[in-house]
């Protein structure tokens, strides 16, 4: 029965990401919650990682001709953790607070706001529904042309 060769760089790679799967896992990325007077708190990160890995066989001058060669490899790999926003949830209210900078155009900006202005229409609509509304009613409901 033959022997089974390992490929020994193969081994390297496998042995470098089981450590980059300890490291970084869903945990990683969205934070256990932080509970604070009726408010969750979620940290939510982004996760970088490096990875590199190589190796070779080598031809040894006093080496015995028993087919085993010598083997030189290294690997290595960087994990970087940076913290990007929280999401905080208050009963039906669900926010994103991002920690990055203010957005730069108008389209960014737009986004961003976006969230805040549909909660404002919906409030609005949903006095108007159960006949609450704030303020003036419109000239046409009042009787007024």
């Amino acid at each position: 029965m033959e022997k089974e060769h390992s490929n020994p760089v193969s081994g390297l790679m496998g042995e470098t990401m089981d450590k980059i799967r300890e490291m970084v896992d869903v945990n990683t990325v969205v934070g256990d919650p932080i509970q604070a007077g009726g408010v969750t708190i979620l940290p939510i990160s982004k996760v970088s990682v490096g990875f590199a890995s190589g190796g070779t066989d080598l031809d040894l001058k006093k080496q015995e001709k028993s087919g085993n060669t010598a083997f030189g490899g290294a690997g290595g790999a960087s994990v970087k953790v940076t913290p990007v926003a929280f999401l905080v949830v208050k009963e039906d209210n669900v926010r994103l607070l991002p920690l990055a900078l203010p957005a730069a155009g108008a389209a960014d900006r737009l986004v961003e706001l976006l969230p805040d202005v549909l909660d404002r229409v919906n409030e609005f609509l949903d006095r108007r529904r159960t006949g609450d509304a704030d303020g003036p009613e419109p000239a046409g409901e009042r009787g007024e042309a």
